[in-house]
């Protein structure tokens, strides 16, 4: 998988300072200050600004160590530095939003009462190390602009069912509600205490933590190998009067799952996010052409039915294949993805960028062809690409980095809006006495800073507001415009400043 965990039959496994621009205050800030209640003070001039939206995000995976931390038991000090580095990385390539595994095993990067340090961080599960990676991770990405997503597995309990574990890991604490699937161990989705302790992992995350999205990969029912062992809890199912088949009943079990997560992350607060990156083929044979494992017969996946009903805000289908093979053809598959009934909900694409480089297949060329297709079909709902991982991005690879930086990421861009949230956003109160231009907002998280040309207004800069709902920058000679968005994208209009 793309994580390392699993692999798909037929196709690639899924996922598994003041000088210059800039602000002096709010960079490092972890909230918005939507409520502040800050004083809009005189009526201000006020210009349209808008830009072309696109989610750029790469993934962080943390499971086996792949991107991060590097090894296990480092410092504090040198697990902060590392991850200071690959959020650097992901700015200076132009992306907006990392998306962080803080769960891969049932277990945390962060600081929970309900499931133990992940063995990534120590080297023994349980063990704290004495920080919190996840509040590190949210306030390096506010820092650089960059919007956070908390990347969870809802079903995978551990890749080794042999290793040693913490007392209150699921593996112990939650033993019946735990199989063992070969290697692996799973939640069984048909258990309800599992489902349960899964949406209140994942409400703690959201309420405890300034968390811009909760996102979930392709780990459902897991890859197939043998017969998954769910026996007891369908036969409860039947015993209880429950009608459906083996298959639907599963396929129902996740649909409950991720219907219970989308309502209750609305109900925290509807300005989180909440994507899931499914398998990239829904079913063999669709549309026609495709071949590759089916993940609604085999995963018991239905991404379809959750993007009609709107229980997720988007898709990032996991189109890990190169664009020239017919059979998992890319532009095939995500014009297919587009073309589903999906409301105003939106589609960014999966790119296997781990790839890159591994042979003459995956080339540089190859992604600027897929990312070429992602952009062409945003008329259709193409919103934007996830990279497979962060590593290529961090050092570089094949120029991978420095052809996003300068081409087509090279000026920024906010992720787009969320699918029902339509309120309008009040500008900021925007003030330049004789120093530095002071950033005030009622509502909004974060600051756009737009310059006018022949062309309009061009954005040229996001940034964070600090959690008192202020920033503040200097500027050059010229003329700009300052807006405010959102946490759910949502812009304000644009009070010029300067010249």
């Amino acid at each position: 998988g793309g994580d390392g965990g699993q692999g798909g039959s037929g196709a690639s496994g899924g996922i598994g300072g003041e000088g210059g621009f800039g602000g002096d205050a709010g960079e490092g800030g972890e909230g918005g200050a939507e409520d502040a209640g800050v004083d809009a003070g005189p009526v201000q001039e006020t210009v349209a600004v808008s830009h072309p939206r696109a989610l750029r995000g790469a993934w962080i995976a943390t499971v086996y160590n792949i991107n991060w931390p590097s090894r296990r038991g480092l410092t504090a000090a040198a697990g902060r530095a590392e991850l200071a580095a690959l959020m650097d990385a992901i700015a200076g390539a132009g992306l907006n939003a990392v998306f962080f595994q803080i769960r891969g095993e049932a277990d945390a990067l962060y600081r929970s009462d309900l499931e133990p340090f992940s063995r990534v961080l120590t080297g023994t599960q349980g063990q704290d190390p004495g920080w919190d990676p996840l509040a590190e991770a949210i306030e390096q990405a506010h820092a650089r602009g960059l919007e956070l997503h908390a990347w969870l597995n809802p079903y995978r309990v551990s890749v080794n069912a042999s290793q040693s574990y913490a007392p209150n890991h699921p593996a112990v604490a939650l033993a019946a509600h735990v199989v063992r699937y070969g290697d692996l161990l799973w939640f069984d989705p048909g258990s309800e205490v599992a489902a349960n302790h899964t949406r209140a992992v994942i409400a703690d995350v959201a309420l405890r933590y300034d968390v811009d999205g909760i996102h979930f990969d392709d780990y459902f029912y897991p890859y197939p190998d043998g017969a998954f062992p769910d026996d007891a809890t369908f036969t409860a199912y039947q015993r209880a009067g429950g009608g459906l088949a083996r298959a639907d009943w599963r396929r129902d079990n996740v649909n409950r799952l991720v219907a219970g997560v989308f309502n209750d992350l609305r109900a925290i607060d509807p300005q989180i996010r909440f994507g899931i990156a499914p398998f990239g083929i829904y079913r063999s044979g669709v549309p026609a052409g495709i071949v590759g494992l089916d993940q609604y017969t085999t995963l018991y996946a239905d991404p379809v039915l959750w993007l009609a009903q709107g229980w997720v805000d988007y898709l990032a289908p996991q189109l890990y294949w190169q664009a020239t093979r017919p059979q998992q053809d890319y532009e095939t598959l995500l014009r297919w993805w587009c073309g589903l009934e999906r409301g105003d909900r939106f589609i960014v694409a999966g790119n296997y960028l781990a790839q890159l480089g591994t042979d003459a297949s995956w080339s540089l060329a190859e992604f600027q062809r897929q990312l070429g297709i992602s952009e062409a079909l945003a008329p259709q709902g193409s919103r934007g690409n996830i990279w497979y991982h962060v590593g290529p991005i961090a050092t570089d690879r094949a120029g991978v980095a420095t052809w996003l930086a300068e081409g087509p990421y090279a000026a920024p861009a906010l992720p787009p809006a969320m699918p029902d949230r339509h309120d309008p956003v009040a500008p900021p109160r925007v003030t330049a006495v004789g120093g530095p231009v002071r950033i005030e907002a009622a509502e909004g998280n974060r600051w756009l800073l737009y310059a006018e040309g022949e062309a309009g207004w061009s954005l040229i800069q996001v940034g964070w507001l600090d959690a008192q709902g202020t920033a503040s920058l200097r500027l050059p000679a010229g003329r700009f415009a300052v807006s405010v968005a959102t946490r759910d994208g949502r812009e304000s209009p644009g009070v010029p400043v300067g010249e």
